[in-house]
């Protein structure tokens, strides 16, 4: 197992499940999760913006729970399973469902934020298969976009929730 940071360690080794991928690196105690996740594995989908964990354009799923990578630190994903954006596509490189509910739906515009929302529609997904609009709403709430007023959003992952009903595989 990876060692934990302890008084005056200043790095980490840490082993995580990356999309589905075992991973084993050694980290700066202070180094964020969103900084591991691009820097070090090329997940550009995970997009820092606030960099306080309060806009979610940088959510990913640790365990199946949403979190900020921007405001994880990189070694508490230790003996965990990642999931970005990166790893949502069907193994054989078509879209999930959730991608494919956002493209048909229009539930991007500049995209910035459309990571961040596909991994929290994700989550919600897996919890409730089929939520209304209050419940989608309340897992949507946070993560911020500033193009579609949320309309289209919402939309998408109602088709997404649809698509999944109808045998679509969910990674």
């Amino acid at each position: 197992m990876s060692e934990q940071p302890s008084e005056g360690t200043t790095e980490s080794v840490v082993a995580f499940g990356l999309n589905g991928e075992k991973q084993l690196c050694t980290v700066p105690t202070s180094r964020m999760l969103l900084d591991l996740l691009r820097d070090t594995f090329g997940c550009q989908g995970v997009r820092g913006s606030c960099e306080r964990g309060v806009c979610g354009a940088c959510t990913v799923l640790v365990d199946g729970v949403p979190v900020a990578a921007c405001a994880t630190f990189a070694f508490a994903v230790d003996g965990a399973d990642v999931e970005t954006v990166e790893g949502l596509a069907c193994d054989d490189g078509t879209l999930s469902p959730q991608q494919r509910a956002f493209a048909e739906c229009g539930g991007y515009q500049c995209g910035f934020c459309t990571s961040g929302m596909l991994m929290t529609t994700t989550a919600l997904l897996r919890h409730d298969p089929s939520p209304d609009r209050a419940t989608i709403r309340e897992w949507l709430s946070s993560n911020t976009c500033r193009c579609t007023g949320y309309e289209m959003i919402v939309e998408s992952v109602e088709r997404a929730a649809r698509l999944l009903a109808d045998g679509g595989a969910q990674r």
